[in-house]
């Protein structure tokens, strides 16, 4: 695709774009604002409704108050007539009475037990019917015979007199009845005269039929228009059975107007919004697809005049969106019209902005074909395709500089690969390189010289010849490489072509590729032979030292058990016995002098080197023990603490005593004065041993400090410095770490930390 049409698309993208988002902003915000208004133009609805529904309740709640107060009155007049025994009266003369008073018929009702049945009436099928199961009708009987005044909250209450809520007619179910109940104490009957209230019901159904209809016209997106009363809807009706057939009760409704044809699928939801409406006074929304219309249902919380109740305006959302739909549609045209003739200008425009940049890419292949000598040249140079043909012709000069550098440097880099080869190939280190499993890919000609192969009779392969130690060695190292670990004058034994054992040192490089991954090892193995021969001697000269100064407190150590020995066979000679206690004091003291003597040969003679697993607490026990001799001749107390967890390492353990000789010397030659020597031993939370010898001598400067280690460097007469040049070679060997710590006039603090072994090798290795 070429750059022309590629700029004319991006363009029209832009504007597309800018225009997408023009219609997305005008969608949201006109669908917001219809929304709020078919939110406000319902919660109008409402209030007009609830208006209208508060003067119709008024007009029919005074309509009901006027009809009451006429039953009272219609009441009264009967009870002039009739006697005050029920027996003494007859249905045919409460017939004749209700004709004269206007009334659709008259009932009179007796208390029998603990029920009110109707005894006498103008209607046959309202006789003997019970008042039992009517709920709260039958309280207010009871109360108005009891008392002759009704306290319950339903109905219509006046002296002597109650009228209940109308509703269906027991004897005719297809009548709706209002009924009045007279008792003035004088008689022993209940007197209930009742009327049909037809033109009340006619009252209600033109309020629905009318009214609401008036109220939403000019609202062509009202589908449906329902009032609830929260109490009751949700919950299972109260049905009556009256002369076989069921009917509601009118005082108990959930819907109280509307036919409720737009009900939720789910009943819970219109359930749940019509609570939550009343309990927050918060109009709530629904939007579902009822009848395969997609709708919204507002349920807005109107105050009755009792108690609150919810008005449910059902809207169809195609009403409301329509005229945004068609809006949309206009601008998707427009925008489309636009888009057009954006794309087409664009794309002339674009042929006119690339002449100069088709000049400037033929100029670029001239380059890049070796061509640097022509110039690009044009009109106008101070737009940026101008500053961009400036910035090419001094690429090309500038590419004509670097070609003759390059070429110079090439040179340079073959004179220096010919050096460096040189230099590996005659270096006295061997050098190889190895892949990732250890098979050697390259080596020098001193590799030759110090393992005995050549290169072409090993390529391909491991080192070969080794023993399996050595081989779980070599893996380790590499494994450690490839973690990112780096391995430096690593000391270690290696077997050559003939089978000899020589010491090497090798340090261990990781080879990158341009990705920073490693694909190969690269090893450079010094001869160490001569220089361990030369330290063994050192180490074993040193030893010798330290032997020949600890003689005089070995002896003391010694004679002061033959001092004892002496005493108790003295006692012996002179008594002739010696008890069993003294035996035993005497066999300790020999077993020490046994012990002293065991440790002071350990030290003395060569040993043989036996890498295990053992106690570290009680090697330091037992060393206390053979320099206590010598630390009470000097006044000096070593503290190490008989009790504590056993302290666990792997390494050669007449080398480690070796070392702590080594450093309880030292601090006891720092104290000339006497004093105390601390020793210290814990195991860190990495698995470490710190073992800590703690003096209170005269410390040492800063400066020395520096030097500590160093060949026959030591602030002592007869000092060699070798002794802790020797110390430090055991501890690294042990793969652990020395560390001094001192300031002048303080004293010093040596710490060693070794890495600790597990308990069960240590039973393994029994070395305990």
């Amino acid at each position: 695709m070429s750059i022309k049409l590629k700029l004319s698309l991006c363009i029209s993208l832009v504007v597309a774009a800018v225009l997408t988002l023009n219609i997305s902003i005008y969608y949201f915000t006109t669908m917001d604002r219809l929304v709020t208004s078919a939110k406000q133009q319902s919660q109008a609805i409402a209030e007009q409704i609830s208006s209208a529904l508060e003067a119709t309740s008024h007009a029919r709640n005074n309509m009901e108050e006027s009809l009451g107060q006429m039953l009272r009155m219609a009441a009264i007049s009967a009870r002039k007539q009739l006697p005050a025994d029920i027996d003494q009266i007859t249905n045919e003369e409460l017939s004749r009475l209700s004709l004269e008073l206007n009334v659709d018929d008259i009932t009179l009702w007796r208390r029998t037990g603990s029920d009110i049945i109707a005894v006498k009436s103008s209607e046959p099928d309202e006789l003997n019917i019970s008042s039992s199961t009517w709920g709260y009708w039958h309280t207010a009987f009871n109360q108005l015979l009891d008392h002759r005044e009704v306290t319950i909250p339903q109905g219509q209450k006046l002296k002597d007199f109650w009228s209940g809520p109308y509703n269906f007619a027991a004897s005719n179910p297809d009548k709706i009845i209002k009924w009045g109940y007279y008792y003035d104490g004088t008689t022993n009957y209940m007197i209930n005269p009742y009327i049909s209230v037809e033109p009340l019901i006619a009252f209600n159904d033109r309020f629905k039929q009318e009214t609401i209809p008036k109220l939403t016209h000019g609202y062509p997106g009202v589908l449906e228009i329902n009032g609830f009363d929260p109490e009751f809807f949700g919950k299972e009706p109260i049905l009556r059975i009256k002369k076989g057939r069921v009917v509601y009760n009118l005082d108990v409704r959930a819907v109280l107007f509307g036919s409720n044809n737009f009900a939720n699928p789910d009943p819970d939801e219109d359930v749940r919004s019509i609570q939550t409406a009343t309990s927050t006074g918060e109009i709530q929304t629904q939007t579902a697809t009822i009848k395969e219309r997609m709708v919204t249902k507002y349920f807005i919380p109107i105050q009755g005049e009792s108690k609150p109740n919810v008005f449910n305006i059902v809207l169809d959302q195609k009403t409301i969106v329509k005229p945004l739909y068609d809006q949309l549609l206009m601008q998707v045209i427009i925008s489309s019209f636009l888009l057009i003739i954006t794309l087409v200008g664009s794309y002339f425009l674009s042929g006119i902005l690339i002449r100069s940049l088709k000049k400037i890419v033929h100029k670029v292949n001239e380059i890049s074909s070796g061509s640097f000598g022509t110039k690009i040249e044009l009109k106008n140079t101070k737009d940026e395709l101008g500053q961009l043909a400036e910035q090419v012709n001094s690429m090309a000069d500038n590419l004509q500089h670097y070609m003759n550098r390059l070429q110079n440097s090439a040179e340079e880099l073959r004179s220096t690969k010919e050096y460096l080869e040189s230099f590996i190939n005659h270096t006295s280190d061997a050098i190889h390189v190895s892949d990732l499993q250890g098979n050697i890919t390259q080596a020098n000609k001193a590799f030759w010289q110090i393992y005995g192969w050549s290169f072409e009779e090993i390529q391909g392969q491991p080192l070969p010849g080794q023993l399996e130690e050595i081989r779980a060695e070599e893996q380790d190292l590499i494994r450690r490489i490839i973690q990112g670990e780096t391995v430096t004058g690593f000391e270690t034994e290696r077997l050559t072509k003939h089978g000899k054992h020589v010491d090497v040192s090798l340090t261990i490089s990781p080879i990158r590729n341009g990705q920073e991954e490693i694909v190969a090892i690269a090893t450079i193995s010094r001869n160490i032979t001569d220089r361990k021969r030369t330290e063994e001697m050192i180490l074993r000269s040193e030893k010798l030292s330290v032997v020949g100064q600890l003689a005089a407190g070995v002896a003391h150590e010694v004679r002061n058990p033959l001092t004892t020995l002496r005493g108790f066979v003295q006692l012996q000679k002179t008594k002739g016995t010696v008890s069993q206690s003294h035996l035993n004091i005497m066999l300790a003291e020999l077993d020490r002098i046994n012990f002293i003597v065991s440790e002071f040969l350990v030290l003395a003679k060569p040993q043989v080197i036996s890498i295990q697993t053992f106690n570290l607490r009680k090697l330091l026990n037992d060393l206390v023990m053979l320099l206590d001799g010598q630390a009470n001749l000097d006044k000096i107390q070593i503290n190490l603490p008989s009790e504590g967890h056993p302290a666990y390492v792997t390494g050669e353990p007449n080398q480690l005593k070796q070392v702590f000789v080594n450093l309880l010397k030292n601090a006891m030659e720092a104290m000339p004065g006497g004093g105390t020597i601390a020793m210290e031993i814990e195991q860190n939370t990495q698995g470490k041993v710190i073992v800590r010898v703690i003096d209170e001598g005269v410390g040492i400067s800063r400066e020395d400090l520096q030097h500590l280690g160093e060949p026959f460097f030591s602030r002592k007469d007869t000092g060699t410095g070798l002794g802790l040049m020797i110390c430090q070679q055991i501890i690294s060997h042990h793969n652990g770490i020395l560390n001094v710590y001192s300031e002048l006039g303080k004293g010093t603090t040596v710490e060693v930390a070794l890495p600790g072994a597990a308990k069960r090798d240590a039973g393994e290795q029994n070395s305990e």
